[in-house]
């Protein structure tokens, strides 16, 4: 077949030492990342970007180091959730449940090779689902004019926040601030300043990678400043004498590990519904099908199988909208669709056959990356244990260092250190006001293309508006953009996690 040739002509780009060794530091990185409750993935992803611009990385092995980053990340959300009871990112949150029962059994070491085990199971066949997927997802988006652009946009605008979004309302306003930002600078076809105030410096617009560094990383450092949290959580570790899960506990969790696949990997290919969900609702099911005995919630391994299976499948499955359209299925998709953009690479349908070697090379490094996560994860938990011992004092002055001379790198502009501050402080004033952040960054990246495609149809049609919605796949993408943005009115309070009260904030 055509795509196992693909597949292997990717194996070629990866297996070279630069990019094996990228993907394993970043495996390693990201496993950290992951373990240090707080970060996540989107922060983690974030704050590496400007490391990969400074190191002058080309772009198939800079995206290997970010996605092994990102794949490295939601490994390691387990490890505080089971030993602290404390969720690494919200995906994590439903590991808790049963992972810190187990470990309170003295199941501490099962648990999290069981984990790491179902992690690699879940990402692993994601991996095979985009090979397979994405290809056939590129011949629909050929099918698509500036009218369908415009509302495939819309329609990622309107369920980014999820069928279990906290708050729509805010999800909008979000979306509108980033929308503002997008339209800064010069009118790329009437040649008119927007927005500039007369200042030079943004006459260019605003670097989307300034202002992610400065949501994400720089907002993280004055929320930490806030709580002025110096210490590390205390981490009653227990006795990890054990750190392989016995063949036993492993067969009588496959049938929750494969059912969990297939539920994260749908969840995540779905724009706006996430690992979060994928985690939810693996969990929900998988609990209504095998909790005969009431055993969920005390210890049961299958409860620990399933929401990392289904958060993991997640991950490799937002990549699927995010190759093949261009339109991110989940918040660290979202960072690295910027990184794609500010290396010069548009991604969606013809992203496959302009730049093969980046498509192929980044799918083959998922595989490998897998491996080594799973290498990396069973007999190195010790390490990564000791890691939640470091207090935050030490790291948050890393991620500042890492912020400035990362972004001063990429331009030498000292102008772009003050946006980044400014975007920092807007960012703690929105996490302060639950205002989501990922929406911004979606409004600053697509706003300009979601604006010529929009004028462009309207070109087209000699400014017919009707032509938005002149074709049954415009109106088919309409429906599902309208259905996605009320859904969670409707069924919100049944899919939304319920943080557990045991679990610290």
């Amino acid at each position: 077949m055509d795509v196992f040739s693909q597949l292997a002509d990717g194996f070629a780009v990866a297996l070279t030492f630069q990019n094996l060794a990228l993907a394993l530091v970043g495996c390693f990185l990201g496993t950290i990342i992951g373990a240090l409750p707080g970060l996540g993935p989107s922060n983690g992803v974030a704050i590496l970007i400007p490391v990969a611009f400074t190191l002058g990385l080309p772009a198939t092995p800079a995206l290997i180091l970010l996605t092994s980053v990102y794949y490295g990340a939601m490994y390691g959300g387990r490890i505080s959730s089971i030993l602290l009871n404390i969720p690494g990112d919200e995906p994590a949150l439903m590991t808790t449940l049963d992972g810190y029962p187990m470990a309170q059994k003295g199941q501490a070491g099962e648990a999290l090779a069981l984990s790491g085990i179902a992690s690699f199971v879940g990402a692993f066949f994601a991996t095979w689902g985009l090979v397979f997927l994405a290809p056939q997802l590129v011949k629909v988006a050929l099918l698509f004019g500036p009218a369908e652009y415009f509302a495939l946009f819309a329609l990622a605008f309107a369920t980014l926040g999820g069928v279990a979004s906290q708050n729509q309302a805010k999800a909008v306003i979000a979306a509108m601030i980033g929308l503002a930002i997008a339209m800064v600078g010069v009118d790329h076809q009437t040649g008119v300043p927007r927005m500039t105030f007369g200042n030079i410096h943004l006459y260019e617009g605003i670097d989307f990678l300034v202002a992610i560094v400065g949501l994400f990383a720089i907002s993280e450092v004055l929320l930490f400043l806030e709580h002025k949290t110096g210490a590390a959580p205390s981490v009653q570790t227990q006795k990890l004498a054990r750190v392989t899960a016995p063949w036993s506990m492993l067969k009588s969790t496959s049938g929750a590990m494969g059912r969990s696949t297939i539920i994260g990997f749908l969840a995540g290919v779905l724009p706006g519904a996430g690992a979060s969900l994928g985690s939810f609702v693996s969990y929900t099911v998988e609990k209504k099908i095998s909790d005969k005995d009431g055993t969920f919630g005390k210890g049961d391994p299958r409860g620990v199988a399933a929401p990392e299976a289904g958060n993991n499948a997640a991950a490799g499955g937002a990549l699927v909208p995010m190759l093949a359209l261009g339109v991110p299925g989940s918040g660290t998709t979202a960072v690295l669709l910027a990184m794609l953009m500010a290396l010069n690479i548009t991604p969606g349908p013809l992203l496959f056959t302009q730049r093969p070697d980046v498509v192929w090379g980044l799918i083959a490094a998922l595989f490998i990356g897998n491996i080594m996560l799973l290498c990396l994860n069973i007999p190195m938990v010790g390490l990564f244990v000791r890691v939640l011992r470091v207090p935050s004092k030490y790291l948050m002055p890393a991620v500042t260092m890492i912020s400035f001379v990362g972004i001063y790198g990429i331009s030498g502009s000292t102008f772009d250190l003050l946006m980044m501050i400014i975007f920092g402080v807007i960012g703690y004033i929105l996490r302060k006001m639950n205002i989501p952040t990922v929406p911004i960054i979606l409004g600053i990246l697509l706003g300009n293309e979601m604006e010529k495609n929009l004028r462009r149809a309207l070109e087209i049609s000699n400014g017919d508006v009707n032509t938005l919605w002149g074709s049954p796949l415009t109106i088919a993408i309409w429906v599902l953009a309208i259905v996605g943005f009320i859904a969670p009115f409707v069924f919100g309070r049944f899919l939304r996690p319920k943080k557990d009260p045991t679990v610290a904030p």
